[in-house]
């Protein structure tokens, strides 16, 4: 797989809420950030973060409007849609970086802005 494609399966696994497919496309050590909310190391501390998202929505869409790829680096500008129970969206625009290692994920960050999505979270 190019390193584009482990980043497509990436998203696909968080679009279907697969908690065990997301940290298989992850190394062990993953580094994984959303700017502003800390940094994550290794799976479980994925899974911590992670759970809850999937847990609180009843369906999750990522929108990929741009995306560029230099060797094992994928970038992309996303919207992120996290569908509630009660007909709740919560969606924030995501810029993502991602470096590749073989065919698993090694550094994910995303940037975008957590008091909005929180407080859609939330509200």
């Amino acid at each position: 797989m190019t390193a584009a494609e482990v980043v497509q399966a990436l998203i696909r696994a968080n679009e279907a809420r697969d908690i065990d497919a997301v940290v298989a496309l992850m190394t062990d050590d993953v580094e994984y950030e959303n700017v502003g909310m800390g940094v994550c190391t290794g799976h479980d501390e994925v899974r911590g973060l992670l759970g809850p998202f999937y847990g609180g929505a009843e369906r999750v869409a990522w929108e990929v409007l741009a995306q560029v790829e230099h060797g094992d680096t994928v970038m992309n500008e996303r919207v992120d849609r996290f569908f509630m129970p009660g007909g709740k969206v919560a969606e924030v625009r995501v810029a993502g970086y991602f470096e590749v290692e073989g065919d698993r994920v090694r550094r994910w960050r995303d940037y975008f802005d957590t008091g909005a999505l929180l407080s859609q979270l939330a509200g």
